[in-house]
């Protein structure tokens, strides 16, 4: 009975995807892969240097390019490479984790190194402040997360949207400056993220708005503990 509702559901998914025009379904796509979970922390920092250049100042441009590389190389690349040796070796069918089991080693892997980058980000004294409630925030998104997937696919890629949204209010909050811009682009990306995943994924909407959820409410505590 479990097997044929879960195999009805992914028919009734199925053809939801089929009904959008195609042009409609590749875009989402594209902005899934754009905005694709492990490439927000790197975003964020890119943020940090151009709307905050003074938490680098002393800092030489080809340094902060480094800095830059490091961010995107610990928490998008070898995240991803070993998801990639994952599916190489046969313990999951695709790259893309699709199903809930395929997705509890890769949340242990991102735990590490988002746990790593918190600890660095405290422990280096040329690190914006912020950066350390930021990734504690998303080492916080990962340990609930993995525990969230055992009852439900829940979504990666608002979780990270709406972290990095939630973080950069925060960040507003803390510089006390007005950067309502930037804000607005954050807020609305999440919304564009959220539509795409209902677009071309299989998630339901209680996946997609509790990935909301638990990126907004991470980031908030994260927030009140490390500041």
């Amino acid at each position: 009975m479990m097997f044929s509702a879960n195999l009805a559901k992914a028919d009734e998914n199925n053809l939801i995807e089929t009904t959008q025009p195609k042009w409609l379904i590749w875009l989402a796509k594209i902005v899934s892969y754009l905005f694709h979970p492990l490439f927000i922390p790197g975003y964020v920092f890119l943020f940090l240097t151009v709307y905050f250049p003074f938490e680098f100042a002393g800092i030489t441009s080809h340094k902060l390019s480094l800095k830059i590389f490091s961010v995107f190389w610990m928490t998008a690349f070898f995240p991803a490479f070993a998801v990639f040796l994952l599916w190489r070796l046969g313990f999951s069918n695709s790259i893309y984790l699709r199903t809930q089991k395929e997705r509890i080693i890769p949340y242990f892997i991102t735990m590490f190194f988002y746990w790593w980058m918190h600890y660095l980000s405290k422990n280096q004294p040329d690190q914006p402040v912020v950066l350390q409630f930021f990734y504690l925030g998303i080492f916080y998104t990962t340990i609930v997360g993995v525990i969230l997937n055992n009852f439900f696919k829940i979504s990666m890629h608002t979780i990270g949207t709406s972290s990095a949204a939630t973080a950069i209010m925060l960040m507003a909050w803390f510089y006390q400056t007005d950067i309502g811009i930037a804000i607005a682009f954050f807020v609305l990306l999440n919304g564009i993220v959220a539509t795409a995943r209902f677009i071309c994924s299989n998630h339901t909407p209680l996946e997609i708005y509790s990935g909301m959820g638990l990126g907004i409410v991470a980031q908030i505590v994260a927030y009140l503990v490390a500041m």
